[in-house]
């Protein structure tokens, strides 16, 4: 292990801030040894303020129509094989009322960027959610909304809303997505979220095409700035209808040491160990746990649909009813000495009402 790295990791889990320079060298350092250290770190951080609790969200993907043209993602909108659905109002109820049945307190309504729900559609999801079960705390991750619809969502009753920024370079951006999308109105988007309240979650890819350890070390900087609620980050996953088809895929490692380092850069975050991690390494929610992760996103969504949600390709859990899902994550945690509980998972200090 280098020592140099090592004193960094001392100084950020005291501190929990680098420069950007700092991030970069651990990056650049990172071994098995180091890793180790952080998620040792890491650990302390989340029992700190978390316990031994694993909080989980209903995910709800409810729409694979989606009007952008990321070159990474399986649905995005030039892919012509994607077999498109939209779920219906009573459909998506139904699915959360299963979700609230089952112990969640948490649910994702995700979708790609469709418009073909108006405003007022998503409005009304929100409520009837809401009215079938007051208690449910309501997520959105529909993408880039203007403030007005934003606010629409926050009256009728949603509190959570998920925008990954996916790289804080803006120039690693511009090669991930096409040129009618922004940078900088991704990142007006949180801004805005921010200010009207809800609890904001971001996230990044890790090891995508083109990316370097400087790349990433500016995610952790924004990370640190911006303090975001929660912090959804996985490895990038190739899917083979999309530009970036023939791109390597990232492996689980970098991602697990990053978890550990957002951990003690902001350790009342809500930290997800994700699908994607689970996909890329048959251990990896587990392992994301282990190195600091807080929460995990079961699939509410119909099975007959689940496999036509593939922003990536091999990803897992696409078969499993519901409840079978909850039951294997339960025994998968409870098995590495954590305890899934029935809550809507605030972030440390903040209120959801």
């Amino acid at each position: 292990m280098d020592i140099n790295a090592k004193n960094l990791l001392e100084k950020l889990n005291n501190n929990h801030a680098l420069s950007i320079d700092e991030y970069d060298y651990l990056l650049k350092h990172m071994d098995i040894d180091l890793m180790n250290v952080a998620s040792e770190f890491a650990r302390i951080k989340q029992r700190q303020h978390y316990g031994n609790k694993i909080f989980v969200r209903g995910l709800i993907e409810f729409t694979n129509f989606c009007r952008n043209n990321c070159y990474y993602c399986g649905i995005r909108r030039d892919n012509s094989d994607c077999e498109r659905y939209r779920l219906s109002k009573a459909q998506i109820l139904e699915c959360a009322n299963v979700g609230y049945d089952l112990g969640f307190r948490t649910v994702v309504l995700q979708g790609g960027e469709d418009f073909a729900y108006t405003d007022e559609d998503i409005c009304e999801i929100i409520r009837a959610i809401k009215s079938s079960n007051p208690d449910m705390v309501i997520t959105l991750s529909i993408g880039e909304r203007s403030r007005a619809s934003y606010e629409a969502y926050f009256n009728a009753g949603a509190r959570r809303y998920l925008l990954r920024h996916e790289t804080a370079n803006p120039e690693l951006y511009a090669k991930l997505h096409p040129q009618e999308m922004s940078w900088q109105n991704r990142m007006d988007c949180l801004q805005t979220l921010r200010e009207i309240g809800y609890q904001v979650g971001a996230g990044f890819m890790v090891e995508s095409p083109g990316q370097t350890t400087y790349d990433l070390a500016m995610d952790l900087k924004f990370i640190q700035d911006f303090k975001p609620d929660m912090c959804g980050i996985g490895p990038y996953i190739s899917h083979k209808e999309t530009p970036f088809a023939k791109e390597t895929s990232g492996g689980a490692d970098t991602t697990l040491f990053c978890l550990s380092l957002i951990r003690m850069i902001y350790p009342q975050i809500l930290l997800p160990a994700t699908t994607a991690l689970g996909t890329v390494d048959e251990h990896g929610r587990e392992k994301g746990i282990l190195a600091g992760a807080n929460v995990l996103m079961p699939n509410l969504s119909p099975t007959s649909v689940r496999s036509k949600y593939t922003l990536y390709d091999n990803k897992i859990c696409t078969g499993e009813e519901a409840a079978e899902c909850v039951t294997c994550l339960r025994n998968r945690v409870t098995a590495i000495g954590y305890e899934i509980v029935e809550d809507p998972g605030n972030r440390s200090g903040f209120n959801t009402n």
